[in-house]
C-alpha cells in the first residue's frame, strides 16, 4: 500500500458520497439497514458504486458502516458481500480503490457506558480481519462522534493489518464532538497514532464545515479529508432532502479545496450528481497537502495542550515519593484520595497532570492503568504517564484517552529500545532524561550530547523531534554547587538543537531548609534559559507567583488578565491536602463526579439531615451547576455523565432513609431509538440524566417499531415521549412513530433528538420538542411535570 500513501501525498482523491439515502431511491424500505441489502440486492450495492466511480470518485466505501459482531452473527458475510460489491464495480478501472467503511459501535464506552475498551478494540478487530483478507485498499474509520471509540478502532486497524488508515469524526456547530473533543485534540492524538489522512464528516454542511477547516489546515501534518452532509435535513413530500443543492454544495467544496482541504467527498443526502458536479468544480484547484507542523503537541479528550509558546506546568502532586498520605491511598486502592489531588490541581492551573503509582508492595502497570482509567475520567486536562516500568507505561498507553505525555526515556539503550516502539505504536510525546550507561553528564554539553543521541535514535523508530521533550536533570545543589549552572547551561544547549524541555525543579533544593525559595528562584531562571515544561508542585505559593510574573514580563498574558485574576484571588492556594471537611461535601463531589466519594457524603449527611433535603439543597443545586456549565461549554458530556452518576449513587444511599413513597418519582419517560437504528449513544446518555434528576425511565432501547412505543404509551400511561435517530434512513420510522402517537394519544408529548436532526426538521415531523443535547431533554421534562 506503499504506492496509495505516495498518491495521496502528490494527487487530489475524491470518496463517493451518501450510501443510504441513495439506496433508498432504489427502493429501500424504511427502517431495513442498508447492509442487508449486501446480501439480499447485491446488484444494487454494485449499481451504487458503479454510479459513483462514474462520476469520477476514486474511492468508494464498502457498504459495512453499521456491521459488527456484536449486531450480527453472520457480520464476517455481511462484510464479504459489501466488499466484493464494491471490488466489482472497481475491477477494470483506473485509480480506483476500495475502502473498508468501519463506523461506530453504537455503544459508549466505559466508565461513560458499558463498553470495555478492549472489548471495542476486539469488536473493530474482527471486522478488519475479514477486510483484510478480502483485499481492501484501506480502513476508513467514519462518524465517529467519540475520542476514546475512535482510538480503538485506528488501534484494531493497526494491530490488524497494515493498510492505509483514514479517520473522519463527527464535530458539532461548537467544534467540538460529541464527547467534547476539539479539532487539535484529534489531530494530536491521530497522528500520533500514526493514520494517513483525517478529517470530518457528517452532521454539519459545507457551509458549517468552513469555519473549521481552517483549525485544521493550521495543525495537521496529514492530508485533510473533507465529506459534509448536503446541509441541513427537511421534509418534501414525506421525503427526507437537504436545503444545499449539488452545485451550491460544489460551490462550497471548492473553496475548502483552495483553503487547504485535499480528500473531499460527501455524506448525507450527497449523490453521485453532487460528486460529479463537485470534481468539476475542485479538479482545476492545485493540490497542496499540509506541510509538517513542529509544534510539540499533547492531548486528553478535550484539548490540545502545545508545548513550547509558553511555560507548561505539570503537577506533581500524584507522585507518592515522599508523600505519606499518597503510599496509604495506593496501598489501600483509595482512588478517591487520587481523584482529589488531580481536580485541585486542575483547579490550581496545571495544564498537565503527572500520575505516577510507583510503590514496590503494589502491582505497579495494575494500579497506573486504573489511575489513568479513573483521573481521566474526571479531569480534562492531559496526563503525564509516569513509571520506570515499560509494561506499566504501555498498560496505562494503551487505555489513555488522547496523546500522553510519557515519562520516560533515557539514553540507555535498553530504554530507548522498550520506550521508543510504546511511543510509535500508541502516540504519544515522551520526556527524555540525559542519562547513559556512562551515568549523568557532569557538563552541559555532555548533556546536550546524550540528548542528541536520543533525538537521532527516536528518528530511526519514525519519532520526529518536536515529541522528544529533553529533562537535563536538576541535580541538588546541597551535593553539587554547580548542579544549578550546570542544568540551565544544558537548556539553553538543547534549546539550540531545536528540542523543547522539561525539569523536575525541586529536585534543585534536596536537603535544603524552606526549599520554596530555593525552587521559586531555580524556577526563575530556568525559564530565562528557555525551560518549557516544570514538574512542579501548584500549591506552592512562590512558583505559582514566578509563573504569572513570568508571563506578564515575557508579553504573554494579554492586558495583564491573568495575572491579576492571580494576584486578586482571595484564598490562596496553600493546601497540601484536601481537607478533611471535603470528603463530606456532596455539592462537591457530585460536580466533580466522584462516585464514591459522594456516598461517603450522603452517608454522613443523613446522620443530621432530612433525605428529602439532601436532594433538594445538595444534589439537585449540583446538577443544575454542571448542566449549565455543559450548556456554557465550559464542561463537557463525560464531566456532565461522571456527575449524573455520582448524584445517582448518592441518590441510591438516600432512598434507604426517605419513607416509602410508593414509588413515587418527578415523573415517567418512555424512551426509544426508532425502527432501524441500532444507535443509541444519545438515548442511553438521556436515560442516565434523566434518573440523575429522579425520573423513571422505560428505556425501550433500539430498532423500536412504533406499535412497540405505542403498546408502552398504553401500558404505563406515560405522555412524554423520547425518540432518538442517527441515520437519516430512520428518520421517516421516526416520523411514522410521531404519527401514530399523536393519532392514538393526542396529549402525548413527544420530544426528538439525535445527530441528524435540527429544530425545523422536528417541526416537519410534527415532534413536540426538538433537544439539541440531553440536558435539553431534562428541562423539558421538568417543565411538562412542572
Amino acid at each position: 500500500m506503499s504506492n496509495f500513501r505516495e498518491l495521496i501525498r502528490t494527487k487530489r482523491l475524491y470518496c463517493d458520497g451518501g450510501t443510504g439515502t441513495v439506496l433508498q431511491g432504489m427502493g429501500l424500505p424504511t427502517g431495513t439497514p442498508p447492509e442487508m441489502w449486501n446480501i439480499e440486492h447485491p446488484e444494487k450495492i454494485e449499481e451504487l458504486h458503479n454510479l459513483y466511480f462514474d462520476a469520477g470518485c476514486n474511492i468508494v466505501v464498502s457498504n459495512t458502516f453499521g456491521i459488527n459482531r456484536e449486531k450480527y452473527e453472520n457480520y464476517a458475510e455481511l462484510i464479504e458481500s459489501g466488499i466484493r460489491c464494491a471490488k466489482n464495480a472497481a475491477k477494470g478501472r483506473d485509480c480506483a480503490f476500495v475502502a473498508f467503511d468501519m463506523g461506530p459501535t453504537g455503544r459508549l464506552l466505559k466508565p461513560l457506558g458499558d463498553l470495555d475498551f478492549e472489548e471495542a478494540v476486539s469488536i473493530f478487530a474482527a471486522n478488519v480481519r475479514v477486510a483484510a483478507r478480502c483485499g481492501v485498499d484501506l480502513i476508513f474509520v467514519e462518524t465517529m462522534n467519540d475520542s476514546y471509540e475512535t482510538k480503538a478502532a485506528v488501534l484494531a486497524a493497526k494491530e490488524n493489518c497494515d493498510l492505509p488508515i483514514f479517520v473522519t469524526n463527527v464535530y458539532d456547530e461548537s467544534g467540538k464532538l460529541m464527547t467534547g473533543a476539539s479539532p487539535e485534540a484529534m489531530i494530536s492524538m491521530l497522528e500520533s497514532m500514526g493514520v494517513d489522512a483525517l478529517g470530518m464528516n457528517c452532521s454539519l454542511g459545507p457551509d458549517m464545515m468552513l469555519p473549521l477547516i481552517e483549525r485544521f489546515t493550521e495543525n495537521a501534518s496529514v492530508p485533510i479529508i473533507v465529506n459534509p452532509n448536503a446541509g441541513l435535513p427537511v421534509v418534501e413530500d414525506g421525503k427526507t432532502a437537504y436545503n444545499i443543492n449539488g452545485d451550491q454544495f460544489a460551490a462550497y467544496m471548492k473553496k475548502m479545496a483552495e483553503m487547504g482541504a485535499c480528500i473531499l467527498g460527501g455524506c448525507c443526502g450527497t449523490t453521485p450528481e453532487y460528486m460529479k458536479k463537485m470534481i468539476e468544480a475542485t479538479k482545476a484547484v492545485e493540490y497542496k497537502i499540509p506541510e509538517l507542523k513542529k509544534g510539540t503537541v499533547v492531548s486528553s479528550y478535550t484539548h490540545a495542550v502545545e508545548i513550547g509558546k509558553a511555560p507548561i506546568l505539570i503537577g506533581e502532586r500524584i507522585n507518592p515519593t515522599g508523600k505519606k498520605k499518597l503510599k496509604e491511598a495506593l496501598r489501600e486502592n483509595n482512588m478517591t484520595y487520587l481523584l482529589n489531588e488531580a481536580i485541585r490541581q486542575e483547579e490550581a492551573g496545571v495544564h498537565i497532570l503527572d500520575v505516577n503509582t510507583g510503590l514496590p508492595e503494589i502491582d505497579e502497570a495494575e494500579m497506573l492503568k486504573a489511575a489513568t482509567e479513573a483521573i481521566q475520567a474526571v479531569t480534562a486536562i492531559p496526563l503525564q504517564l509516569d513509571s520506570n516500568d515499560p509494561k506499566a507505561l504501555e498498560g496505562a498507553m494503551r487505555i489513555y484517552n488522547g496523546k500522553p505525555l510519557v515519562n520516560s526515556v533515557n539514553g540507555k539503550a535498553e530504554s530507548m529500545e522498550s520506550i521508543f516502539p510504546l511511543v510509535k505504536k500508541y502516540g504519544g510525546a515522551v520526556i527524555a532524561l540525559t542519562i547513559d550507561e556512562e551515568g549523568i553528564p557532569i557538563t552541559a554539553e555532555g548533556r546536550r550530547d546524550v540528548a542528541k543521541r536520543i533525538m537521532e535514535k527516536a528518528a530511526e523508530y519514525g519519532i520526529d523531534k518536536k515529541d522528544i521533550i529533553v529533562d537535563p536533570l536538576a541535580l541538588a545543589v546541597s551535593s553539587d554547587s554547580m548542579g544549578a549552572l550546570v542544568t540551565m547551561e544544558a537548556i539553553r544547549l538543547i534549546k539550540e538543537l531545536g528540542l523543547c524541555t522539561s525539569l523536575g525543579v525541586s529536585n534543585i533544593s534536596f536537603g535544603l531548609p524552606n526549599r520554596e525559595k530555593i525552587n521559586s528562584t531555580f524556577f526563575a531562571q530556568s525559564l530565562e534559559c528557555g525551560l518549557d515544561c516544570a514538574i512542579m508542585n501548584p500549591f506552592a505559593t512562590g512558583m505559582m507567583d514566578v509563573y504569572y510574573t513570568h508571563r506578564v514580563l515575557h508579553n504573554m498574558d494579554t492586558a495583564c488578565a491573568e495575572y491579576i485574576e492571580y494576584a486578586n484571588a482571595t484564598e490562596p492556594t496553600q493546601a497540601e491536602a484536601p481537607k478533611s471537611e471535603d470528603a463530606a461535601d456532596l455539592h462537591r463531589a457530585v460536580v466533580k463526579g466522584i462516585k464514591e466519594q459522594s456516598v461517603f457524603a450522603a452517608r454522613v449527611l443523613l446522620e443530621t439531615e432530612k433525605p428529602l433535603d439532601i436532594i433538594n439543597e445538595k444534589i439537585i443545586p449540583a446538577l443544575n451547576e454542571i448542566g449549565i456549565a455543559f450548556e456554557e461549554k465550559r464542561a463537557y458530556l463525560p464531566q456532565l455523565l461522571m456527575s449524573a452518576e455520582a448524584a445517582s449513587a448518592a441518590f441510591e444511599e438516600i432512598k434507604v432513609k426517605m419513607p416509602d413513597s410508593g414509588g413515587e418519582t418527578r415523573g415517567d419517560v418512555i424512551l426509544a431509538t426508532v425502527k432501524g437504528d441500532i444507535h443509541d449513544i444519545g438515548k442511553n446518555i438521556v436515560k442516565v440524566l434523566l434518573e440523575s434528576y429522579g425520573f423513571n425511565v422505560f428505556d425501550l432501547g433500539r430498532d423500536v417499531s412504533s406499535e412497540a412505543v405505542l403498546e408502552k404509551v398504553k401500558e404505563t400511561g406515560c405522555r412524554f415521549v423520547g425518540l432518538s435517530a442517527l441515520m437519516t434512513t430512520t428518520v421517516p420510522a421516526m416520523a411514522e412513530t410521531i404519527g401514530l402517537l399523536h393519532r392514538e394519544y393526542p396529549d402525548t408529548k413527544i420530544v426528538v433528538g439525535g445527530a441528524v436532526l435540527n429544530q425545523e426538521y422536528a417541526d416537519m415531523i410534527n415532534a413536540d420538542f426538538y433537544a439539541a443535547d440531553a440536558m435539553e431533554t431534562v428541562h423539558l421534562a421538568e417543565k411538562y411535570y412542572k
